[in-house]
């Protein structure tokens, strides 16, 4: 058995992180590979070293000076390194990265010797084999992920290899630069790992002990979840939650490795199960509720709409050509509306209706702003009935307007359209309905 294992910043921002991390690993003969990202937040007010890099990069870029910049980023690692009581020195990477950053390698270089740096502190503090991710990881020239390139390399690689930490967040495309995945990035790597060396188990280490029913900010000692299918998880990444990116989950799932979300500070807490299905039923109804914030309903009115062929491309193609995504498109009859960004729609909205009616010619159009989208998440809905009455009631008795209601043809998940001064309001009222009461 194989188990991949990768580290959040949080799990590894001071010498005694590194600590519960290497007594975790070790604790398993079964994880061998190793994943970390750059270190995190040691309190409240420090700073991610990754933001330390990015601020030090770009003073290089105006012509600065970056010296007292990247002595503070190489004090933070000293610390980690003297904490260990490790014999290792990074002197010469650091005269490496001043001088590539006078050179203006880029961002993405910058940004990734966080990861860089902390995956040589590991290797020797665990003893592990330091693979380069700029060696295994691949980017095409255009900047997207290399897939199969990447497994090709990275399976053979491994195969030389009993164990190995591999940092997170960055490869490096054919002239040899490098480049990062966006911010998360590590928990890609670790699910493109456990791909190429078919894992039994993908487990990722954070601060968390898994995913929540719902946001904690909102409900007060949320119940966890225990289990979650990729497809829930999906829906949940999409709509805000965001203990692990949400483009970690397709590697591993081409190939049916679960992944565990395990909490560094509490290791004996079983966290979270992500898996492509389960016959385990959910102890309630819904898996979780998420949500987001901030958008713009644009209301579309015409007479026999629903005769008019072709009606609901001409309408996208009108938010296509100002390059804006669509979220949601619920329809009537006689009516369309798109749910879109407000941040995004604002300054092109007026763009955006002079196309909408030199396309689609509708008899109105209005606008309806400061929305908010709430997903309720579960395959438990699926077996049980009246789920969207019980959302309406539950709102109604909260005195929350629905504008929008949309379930998908998966029954999968139920969307919600809420003003957003009733957002809080709407998530404690279905959370109440579905977990305290479970009525």
């Amino acid at each position: 058995m194989v188990k991949v294992v990768k580290f959040g910043g949080s799990s590894l921002a001071s010498a005694g992180q590194f600590k519960k991390a290497g007594e975790i690993i070790h604790a398993d003969a079964k994880r061998k590979y190793v994943i970390p990202s750059a270190p995190g937040k040691r309190h409240a007010k420090d700073t991610k070293v990754t933001d330390m890099l990015y601020a030090c990069y770009e003073l290089a870029e105006a012509g600065g000076e970056i010296k007292p910049g990247l002595r503070k980023i190489r004090a933070r690692y000293n610390e980690i390194i003297n904490g260990l009581k490790l014999p290792l020195n990074l002197d010469d990477e650091f005269k490496v990265i001043e001088e590539n950053f006078e050179k203006k390698a880029g961002r993405d270089y910058a940004a990734s010797r966080g990861e860089y740096l902390n995956g040589i502190i590991m290797a020797n503090y665990l003893g592990y084999e330091f693979i380069d991710a700029g060696e295994v990881i691949r980017f095409d020239s255009s900047g997207e992920f290399d897939a199969d390139t990447t497994n090709r390399i990275l399976k053979e690689r491994l195969k030389k290899t009993e164990r190995a930490v591999i940092p997170g967040f960055y490869g490096t495309k054919p002239d040899g630069s490098v480049k990062t995945f966006s911010r998360g990035g590590s928990d890609i790597t670790g699910s493109i790992v456990a791909k190429a060396c078919r894992a039994d188990l993908y487990e990722n280490w954070t601060d968390v002990s898994g995913f929540l029913v719902a946001d904690p900010r909102i409900i007060e000692n949320p119940k966890g979840i225990k289990v979650i299918t990729y497809r829930e998880l999906r829906e949940l990444s999409y709509m805000g939650a965001t203990v692990l990116h949400e483009d970690a989950i397709f590697p591993v799932r081409t190939e049916g490795i679960p992944i565990n979300i395990k909490n560094t500070n509490a290791p004996e807490d079983p966290g979270t199960f992500i898996v492509e299905s389960t016959c385990q039923k959910p102890e309630y109804t819904i898996t979780g509720i998420a949500g987001k914030k901030g958008f713009v309903a644009v209301n579309i009115e015409k007479d026999m709409m629903n005769s008019e062929i072709g009606f609901g491309r001409k309408v996208l193609a009108a938010f296509e050509e100002n390059e804006i995504s669509f979220e949601h498109v619920p329809s009537g009859i006689d009516t369309f509306t798109v749910f879109v960004h407000q941040e995004e729609f604002e300054g092109k909205e007026q763009s955006v209706l002079s196309a909408i009616h030199r396309l689609a010619e509708p008899d109105s159009i209005e606008l309806e702003a400061d929305l908010a989208l709430i997903a309720v998440v579960g395959r438990g809905m699926r077996s049980t009935r009246g789920t969207a009455g019980r959302i309406f009631s539950a709102l109604a008795h909260s005195n929350v307007n629905v504008r929008m209601i949309d379930q998908g043809s998966s029954e999968l998940n139920v969307i919600i359209g809420v003003g957003n001064d009733d957002f809080d309001i709407a998530i404690k009222a279905i959370y109440d309905i579905f977990v305290e009461t479970q009525l």
